[in-house]
């Protein structure tokens, strides 16, 4: 079984910005996590750094330094298009959608560029957005319609560029779509649905086609936030014929009220809000006995809860995967357990599993580590120690 770490957890806004990184973070995290052997690395390459790898020269380049510092990029995280480390991301990472060309001919170049980078023999993997963030609520029935149709038509051509290059190369490049909180797609339902209606609607050669090329990308953080147990999740996606081809480690905030005195409460309030942070989108959802709310940002939860909070909450904040709890706080570890169990249940091949906790430089300061590369090494260590106790 093939773990690495997600590279989106660096600036990556050029070439050289990438190489930078790696050099100063991942050989670091790799003495410490796998000395002896190559370390699996989920590159994150934005638009700009995917045209300049778009140079044949310069990715044949590339490939042979990932291969002389014993970094293995088996799979690459295409759902941020632009700048992941700017001041204020939130729903810049859901641009462009795909209904637009622009996602398209970005999915399309990384797909050359992991041709490229990967060794002979190997295939490889790229996670990609849940088609976008929803269309305004007024928008009308058909321009809805019209999107989902555009989201399918480049789905399709990407495979068929999946597929010459599967021909070519003898590889299999696959693309994993991750649902996410509050997006387009953002349950296995929805995931479920949307391939037998729109996908899987061909031929029996072309929705093979799809089949072979596109599945999904189970982020764990995301599917506990949405109260999916992750047996359900895993079994369905296997039922539907859906290959799960990449497997996001990572873990999300949770904190239950209803089992809290009013003195802890308070507590919990004014820990959860060192969450509530300016860079990235955190939905949370409230679960009660009589009710699930979605609230698009945790600012928005705290505020509509005021001083008497209910319920079970779940935040989509990518916290350590070795933390089970920090003082009130509490996480969603224990799913981590439970998505490797129906993994080995329910799917007839090994997805690829990648630590994704993109949120370190914004964590509050009693979830830091001492440095990044120990932070990273150690979640890697813990998830090596897990696979092996269940094995």
């Amino acid at each position: 079984m093939k773990i690495g770490y997600c590279g989106n957890v660096h600036p990556g806004r050029t070439l050289e910005e990438v190489k930078q990184n790696l050099v100063k973070y991942s050989l670091d995290v790799k003495s410490k996590f796998s000395p002896s052997e190559p370390l699996g690395i989920g590159l994150w390459l934005s638009a700009t750094t995917a045209n300049e790898l778009d140079n044949p020269e310069t990715c044949l380049r590339f490939r042979d330094w990932l291969q002389e510092h014993e970094l293995l990029p088996y799979t690459l995280n295409g759902f941020p298009y632009g700048d992941f480390h700017q001041e204020v991301v939130k729903h810049d990472v859901y641009l462009p959608t795909w209904a637009e060309t622009e996602r398209l001919q970005y999915t399309n170049q990384l797909a050359n560029i992991l041709d490229v980078l990967l060794p002979a023999g190997h295939n490889g993997t790229i996670s990609t957005l849940p088609l976008g963030w929803p269309l305004p609520p007024e928008t009308p029935s058909p321009l809805l319609a019209d999107f989902f149709k555009d989201c399918a038509f480049n789905i399709k051509k990407c495979a068929e560029h999946l597929d010459r290059i599967a021909q070519v190369a003898g590889r299999n490049l696959f693309i994993c779509i991750e649902p996410e909180p509050g997006c387009v797609l953002d349950t296995c339902e929805d995931v479920i649905q949307f391939f037998e209606d729109f996908l899987f609607n061909e031929n029996q050669a072309k929705s093979e086609i799809i089949r072979s090329h596109f599945g999904v990308c189970h982020d764990i953080c995301h599917s506990a936030v949405m109260f999916e147990t992750q047996t359900k999740a895993i079994e369905q996606y296997c039922n539907a014929n859906i290959r799960v081809g990449k497997v996001q480690v990572s873990s999300a905030v949770e904190v239950n009220f209803d089992e809290s005195t009013a003195t802890q409460k308070q507590e919990m309030i004014e820990q959860l809000t060192r969450f509530a942070e300016p860079k990235y989108l955190h939905q949370t959802v409230i679960r009660t006995d009589t009710e699930t709310t979605f609230f698009e940002d945790l600012a928005d939860a705290l505020h509509a809860a005021g001083t008497d909070p209910q319920g079970c909450w779940r935040v989509h904040f990518h916290v350590p995967i070795f933390t089970e709890t920090v003082d009130q706080i509490g996480t969603t570890q224990f799913d981590i357990a439970n998505c490797l169990d129906s993994i080995q249940s329910f799917c007839p091949e090994e997805p690829h599993f990648e630590v994704e906790t993109y949120a370190w430089n914004v964590l509050p300061a009693e979830m830091q580590s001492p440095t990044l590369a120990e932070g990273i090494a150690q979640e890697l260590t813990w998830l090596d120690d897990l696979i092996h106790s269940r094995s």
